[in-house]
């Protein structure tokens, strides 16, 4: 790349950060002199605008970080796919006060049935005052986490590719397809399986290619839905996978099981749409009837390919989403995974930014959500095993059934779909230590109310503690009805317990491991 020549913009926040070494790393490529260096433009520039990305663009406007968001598509998509939001990706809209627009939009449905299409009722008692599974259009999603992020003072300039990048000591020159040049002290890919960043930082992504596909759309139908509800029941007694039902205005989703991967799809992990003609073709294969489908709305076609980053970061540019990890969209993790990664980077990286984050704080992002991937890969993987219609597949989806009926089997499942069962490395401690805490109730009304602005809590129930020199991003609130049964907790922005006691010199020690230095 050549080295760019443009003027700053003004800065709104005096950013001091020194985090990055110039070693000898795979992927990190460095541009040649200080001399030619363009100054900072931005602090962040992120690849792509989908839910992770325009979630991650409002964490970090929330601590005043200038934030740039690229997307190559000029316009949203104009179709629309149902996808569903867990548990814990619900917890984290209420904590930053988006929930109500998403339940304006939104269905609720209950939070069972999750784990490879396996019909039983969630368990009762689930930890979360949210304990639903939200349906919701995935451009409304997009839509409202956007517009939330340019609310907050986010830039979003769309029909822009990331086309190469250079990083050193001091930040990131981003090359968009036009050749215009920006720079940016960070860049963060969240643009997607195929990431472009992903491949230019030239980290690995090893895993499975697709084995299998499925084809998804929403189309009319030319067959009574009496007729059709009668071949789905017979369909289903050996292809989990299958499924034909109303979804409003005359449209039917249609999923469909394909025999074989073809060739297209293998290369590009299900990237080529399929036509009108090939679900008929599979619908005919599979059930007998093609059920007289015609005028689609959208078609699509997802595979198996299951892939995780060898690395999340490599110096100033980061990994999220899907440009991290991909698996099959069994159980609906995938958006909610990347939602998720992006309220976990966002504090670290704006704390890095603003100057007072500790040493380690924004390795802990590969820490603690890299194994998290791991996890969700793993179950998608013995989820997928259990839709296979081979006798071994199906003799263990029968037993798994069975133990399912225990309630302690079905909550770990539960809870390990929805997420509220992670529980990140803190240390030994209580089994709440490292764990998201509820949205309890206290006296100035739900404990997620209080979170809107992405700073830390302390929760005191003695009324004896304080944050001292932190108060400048951690907040303060005494109240001994809190609902809970320790004395005091110190929340992330993320709303996971990092510390739990009644001892200011211990509070003040964790204070310091997660925020930085006290300020003045």
């Amino acid at each position: 790349m050549h080295s760019p020549q443009f003027t700053a913009e003004p800065s709104s926040n005096d950013t001091v950060e020194r985090d990055f070494t110039a070693v000898d790393v795979p992927g990190l490529r460095l541009s040649a002199s200080g001399a030619d260096r363009a100054p900072v433009m931005f602090d962040v520039i992120i690849a792509g605008c989908g839910p992770t990305g325009a979630m991650l663009a409002a964490e970090l406007r929330l601590h005043d970080v200038r934030v740039l968001v690229l997307e190559k598509e000029s316009e949203p998509v104009s179709f629309v796919r149902i996808v569903g939001l867990h548990i814990r990706s619900i917890e984290l809209m209420a904590m930053r006060g988006l929930l109500d627009r998403l339940l304006e939009r939104g269905r609720r449905r209950p939070a069972g049935g999750f784990f490879a299409a396996i019909t039983k009722p969630a368990p009762e008692g689930l930890d979360s005052a949210h304990a639903y599974l939200l349906g919701i259009p995935q451009p409304v999603i997009v839509h409202l986490l956007e517009e939330h992020a340019i609310e907050l003072g986010a830039q979003v300039r769309r029909g822009c590719a990331v086309a190469d990048f250079e990083q050193d000591d001091e930040g990131v020159t981003v090359e968009l397809a036009d050749g215009e040049q920006l720079r940016s002290r960070y860049l963060v890919g969240c643009d997607g399986g195929r990431s472009t960043v992903r491949r230019l930082l030239g980290v690995g992504f090893p895993g499975e290619p697709s084995r299998t596909e499925t084809l998804m759309g929403e189309m009319e139908v030319g067959v009574p839905q009496e007729e059709i509800a009668a071949k789905v029941t017979e369909v289903r007694e050996t292809s989990k996978i299958f499924s034909l039902g109303p979804f409003g205005e005359g449209l039917y989703r249609v999923v469909v099981p394909v025999a074989g991967v073809s060739e297209a799809a293998v290369s590009k992990d299900g990237a080529e749409p399929p036509t009108l003609e090939d679900f008929k073709q599979q619908l005919r294969a599979i059930a007998g009837t093609d059920f007289g489908v015609h005028s689609p709305r959208w078609l699509s076609r997802f595979g198996d390919a299951t892939r995780l980053a060898e690395r999340y970061r490599v110096g100033r540019v980061l990994l999220a989403g899907d440009a991290a990890h991909i698996h099959p969209p069994t159980g609906g993790q995938g958006l909610n995974l990347g939602v998720q990664d992006a309220f976990n980077l966002g504090w670290k990286l704006a704390a890095q930014i603003r100057g007072w984050a500790p040493e380690t704080l924004l390795d802990t992002y590969q820490a603690e959500r890299h194994p998290v991937a791991e996890d969700v890969l793993d179950n998608t993987r013995a989820q997928m095993e259990l839709l296979s219609t081979e006798p071994g597949p199906q003799a263990v989806r029968r037993l798994l059934t069975e133990l399912m009926d225990f309630d302690e089997v079905n909550r770990h499942l539960i809870e390990k779909i929805t997420a509220i069962g992670i529980r990140y490395d803190f240390g030994t401690g209580p089994d709440l230590l490292g764990r998201r805490l509820r949205d309890i109730d206290v006296k100035q009304g739900h404990l997620y109310g209080l979170l809107h602005r992405g700073r830390g809590l302390l929760l005191d129930r003695t009324e004896r503690l304080t944050v001292g020199g932190w108060s400048d991003r951690v907040d303060y609130l005494a109240d001994p009805t809190a609902v809970l049964d320790v004395p005091c907790v110190l929340l992330r922005p993320d709303g996971h317990v990092a510390w739990i006691g009644d001892d200011q010199q211990d509070l003040d020690d964790h204070l310091s491991r997660w925020f930085g230095k006290p300020g003045n």
